[in-house]
């Protein structure tokens, strides 16, 4: 929006400068369009964002990131289990990896596994490349937090390890503890939710509500206005393209489009309990 904008305001404001050099008012539209084009980046991505030639540095620290905190998070209680091995394996292979990034992904995760690996400074790079943009820490944090409950529970030392990461990325512990509750609320919905659907003798019980509502960030007492634009909010930070313009890369958008499914799911429920369309 912004481009088009800038594009015709240059126009106007260097043809109108000396009537008929019609060459300035073209020179103009074009810085128009340069600058309009930055904003409208900027407005979608945020200021992290807002410079696409340095998306390619963006999605190889957050790969990095993603898989170095998640062998820190796996050694967490001392060993790596086979479920959590088996997640690894499962979390790359949905997302489709090529050879040399499921190379690169497995030799990170071994890195980050080492007894005396400190976190610091790979979330402190993180936070130069990836933290002022508008999603990236958030979206870190949800993927992390899904490695963490790969064995189906959230041990003491891994939910440390967490806090630890949504503290230096500038998140509170009531920002965290929301986020944290969402992305349980969202696996619990999403499974009970599913396999009952699928055997076919699902019925919508006050618990599924309960965690749909959770699954979405807001309560039962919220209005359907504030349901819907968290509804959006969150659909918007898992969009594709949004977050492929961010820095997430290509072969690793399979695991927020899961997310997004989750929360469609519940936010599907919440309609369908409140009569709306």
């Amino acid at each position: 929006m912004f481009k088009w904008i800038g594009l015709i305001l240059g126009f106007l404001l260097l043809s109108t400068m000396s009537v008929g050099l019609l060459i300035l008012g073209i020179f103009g539209a074009l810085i128009g369009l340069i600058f309009g084009g930055f904003a409208d980046r900027v407005r979608a991505y945020g200021l992290g964002g807002a410079n696409p030639f340095t998306n390619q540095t963006r999605q190889a620290v957050f790969l990095e990131t993603v898989f170095v905190l998640m062998g820190k998070l796996a050694k967490a209680d001392g060993r790596i289990s086979q479920i959590e091995i088996d997640h690894v394996e499962a979390f790359i292979k949905k997302m489709g990896m090529s050879g040399e990034h499921r190379q690169e992904a497995i030799r990170q995760f071994k890195r980050g596994a080492e007894p005396d690996f400190d976190i610091n400074e790979t979330v402190t790079k993180f936070k130069q490349h990836c933290g002022n943009t508008f999603n990236l820490k958030q979206v870190l944090l949800v993927y992390l937090t899904v490695m963490a409950l790969a064995d189906g529970k959230l041990d003491p030392q891994e939910r440390q390890i967490l806090e630890q990461v949504s503290s230096q990325l500038g998140y509170s512990r009531a920002e965290f503890n929301r986020i944290l509750d969402m992305v349980l609320s969202q696996a619990n919905f999403s499974s009970g939710y599913q396999q009952q659907y699928s055997s076919g003798q699902h019925r919508s019980s006050v618990n599924d509500l309960a965690e749909a509502y959770k699954a979405l960030g807001v309560t039962e007492q919220s209005s359907n206005q504030e349901i819907k634009r968290a509804y959006r909010k969150l659909m918007s930070q898992y969009h594709p393209d949004k977050l492929m313009g961010q820095g997430v890369p290509e072969d690793m958008i399979a695991v927020a489009t899961e997310q997004a499914k989750e929360i469609q799911l519940a936010y599907d429920l919440i309609k369908k309990s409140r009569g709306l369309n």
